[in-house]
């Protein structure tokens, strides 16, 4: 069983280090397994279809997110950040849109939410909801943070604790790129 950190002592643990390099800092984030791939996905937004195996050497963000769900939309700003923040140091989100509701699952009404958001980060529609039982997933919005040799290092469920994600991302970009 992977170990578990509080939020708390997670952002403590990644604070207590930045003075001494946000590598290190890595260190302290757990192992939660082998990221899966994506599958069973409908369509893709602004990619060509990806695979986790086809994005190793990069740190990824996957955001399970569906555009009428309020928590999501109040988490879209800070993934927007991130993504122009970082994309440049190596950071790649990844959107998964999985509907609660029949007419999020219409590619047009998809379509339109990234367009309205200004989304330029891929975004897989996941009707079927075969990436998120992949990803054992069962929360809207939920974060999952990938090292670089693709592994879950970090997650988050809901909003909030913008800062603690924040300084997991900084942490895995500045983590030695061993494969």
């Amino acid at each position: 069983m992977a170990p578990t950190l509080t939020r708390r002592s997670l952002f403590a643990s990644l604070a207590a280090v930045a003075l001494a390099g946000e590598a290190r800092a890595a260190s302290t984030l757990p192992d939660l397994g082998l990221a899966p791939e994506f599958t069973g996905l409908e369509r893709w937004y602004n990619s060509a279809p990806l695979a986790m195996a086809g994005l190793r050497g990069r740190v990824v963000l996957v955001d399970f997110w569906t555009h009428e769900c309020i928590n999501c939309i109040h988490t879209l700003p800070h993934v927007l950040a991130w993504d122009r923040d970082f994309r440049a140091q190596g950071l790649t989100i990844v959107g998964v849109h999985t509907p609660e509701f029949d007419r999020e699952r219409v590619a047009a009404n998809v379509e339109a939410a990234i367009a309205h958001w200004g989304i330029r980060y891929p975004v897989a529609q996941d009707n079927s909801f075969a990436t998120w039982k992949a990803w054992r997933n069962q929360y809207w919005p939920a974060l999952y943070l990938v090292d670089r040799r693709g592994r879950i290092r970090y997650r988050h469920f809901g909003e909030e604790d913008y800062d603690v994600t924040e300084a997991a991302i900084r942490a895995l970009l500045a983590e030695p790129a061993r494969m």
